[in-house]
């Protein structure tokens, strides 16, 4: 269900050019060799198969777990701020220039254009932006594990629903923290991903995602309808699936806080006008499947009330919100049409679940149509035959419903630092580092590649193998 981020790519530099200590002589050559590993993490990350980008994300938390306390050491030395109760003295010789491949501009597809800023904070901005995005990208794969072959357990449900929002509680968490910092520095105001709108958009979006699984941790009907269409579950040969009784008002409420939540989210990142389309797709589709859940849990609260007619009227009010909502005026042609899209789609959906890539592109719109369909077959079979009751209208319940209600606080982000160990070992002279293997010839980052290739091997300096006839030898 969490959006499924593309995690940033960079260029190589190094902070021995930029800035150098004398109380901590190390500390510039240290950071640029954790930020070479980063570097080559990344572009790894970048080539691999949608299959094999989860596991690596461990990898890609190893790497940025060593870079950013050395990093924030920097930023902390600039300022005058003492890094674990110790001063670190750092000159700045130039300012640093670096570059990061823009993944939320709104481009050609598969072209991400690469972006140049200045200035140690348009660095900070980028690599806690990866971070973020890592959180969220974990707590995707996590989710995955709810659709797998063997259905989980009640109890592994829920370790892994309550793993998954601690996730995107730290996303959460840094976004906001990035969003706090943007507005304090004027430098990287031309790249969309360090703008205090676009970070606020996206730390309502994590918070978007954590209210609504809290909800799905004690939903039994995503459950049922995921395990209804696993080919390999024969738990139903045995028993029917468990629907417990739940807090249907409180859970609509929460649903309600997340629709909230998304819509500020969608409103903070239109604002810059450059946003990725497939974000704010997913963003409306978030909206929606969030204000048609509240809609399903309030029709149940009507149902477990006696209230079937109008339960069934919510439910008729939730597919609208989902954008399947049936008119008078459809013909039947164009219902078999619209039948068979959603049928197609569906299957899709299914093929992409099985494959573990990118999944949950629409918010969880299509689960959620399937578990309305339910309730709908059998509210209507039962009001049908046992209590005959008439069915309101559902646009008036619908625009009366309440405000949300908030479940998650946010906390502020703490930032990591270095040990007094580390910054012990800080104070000795550096040496001379082992570069090799830590920088590519990858043309994408780097035009230094393309040079070696054009020099004629054995020839004086500066001759190449693009050399014209018309030259002097």
């Amino acid at each position: 269900m969490p959006f499924a981020f593309t995690l940033p790519t960079t260029s190589n530099i190094s902070y021995s050019a930029f800035a150098s200590s004398t109380s901590h002589p190390s500390l510039p050559l240290t950071a640029t060799t954790h930020r070479g590993v980063l570097r080559n993490v990344l572009k790894k990350h970048k080539h691999l198969s949608p299959q094999s980008k989860a596991p690596n994300l461990s990898t890609v938390f190893a790497a940025l777990d060593d870079y950013v306390p050395y990093l924030l050491a920097l930023d902390f030395a600039l300022s005058g701020t003492p890094v674990n109760e110790e001063e670190i003295d750092l000159v700045l010789l130039r300012e640093i220039e670096v570059e990061w491949r823009c993944t939320l501009t709104n481009t050609i597809p598969g072209r991400d254009p690469r972006c140049k800023g200045k200035g140690l904070d348009y660095e900070i901005s980028y690599v806690l932006h990866t971070l973020a995005c890592a959180h969220t990208l974990q707590a995707r794969a996590r989710l995955l594990a709810l659709y797998a072959t063997i259905t989980p357990t009640s109890d592994q449900r829920t370790a892994i629903i309550t793993t998954a929002t601690k996730h995107l509680l730290d996303a959460n968490t840094i976004h906001e923290y990035l969003a706090s910092r943007s507005t304090e520095t004027d430098g990287t105001r031309q790249v969309v991903e360090t703008l205090w709108q676009t970070q606020g958009g996206l730390a309502a979006l994590a918070l978007a995602e954590a209210t609504l699984l809290a909800v799905l941790k004690d939903d039994p009907y995503p459950a049922v309808v995921a395990q209804d269409r696993n080919k390999n579950d024969k738990d139903w040969m045995i028993k029917p699936p468990e629907i417990p009784k739940v807090r249907a008002h409180l859970f609509a409420r929460l649903c309600l806080a997340a629709a909230e939540h998304a819509a500020k989210a969608e409103a903070m990142l239109s604002a810059p006008g450059r946003i990725d389309d497939t974000l704010l797709k997913y963003l409306d589709d978030f909206k929606r499947v969030s204000r048609a859940k509240a809609c399903r849990f309030f029709g149940i609260d009507a149902d477990l009330g006696g209230e079937t007619g109008q339960g069934i009227a919510w439910l008729v009010g939730g597919k609208r919100q989902l954008g399947f909502g049936r008119t008078d005026s459809e013909g039947s042609k164009m219902k078999g049409l619209a039948r068979f899209k959603k049928d197609w789609t569906e299957r899709r959906e299914d093929k992409k679940i099985e494959k573990g890539g990118e999944w949950g592109s629409d918010a969880g719109r299509l689960e959620e149509m399937r578990i309305m369909e339910m309730l709908e077959q059998k509210w209507n079979k039962m009001n049908d035959t046992i209590n005959t009751q008439l069915i309101p209208p559902s646009d008036p319940l619908v625009a009366n419903m309440p405000s949300g209600r908030d479940i998650h606080s946010t906390k502020p982000f703490a930032s990591p630092t270095l040990d007094k160990d580390t910054l012990e070992r800080m104070r000795a002279l550096p040496e001379k580092p082992n570069l090799e293997g830590m920088v590519d010839d990858d043309s994408s980052d780097s035009d230094e590649g393309d040079k070696m290739k054009n020099e004629l091997p054995g020839a004086f300096p500066g001759l190449s193998a693009t050399t014209s006839d018309n030259s002097y030898y």
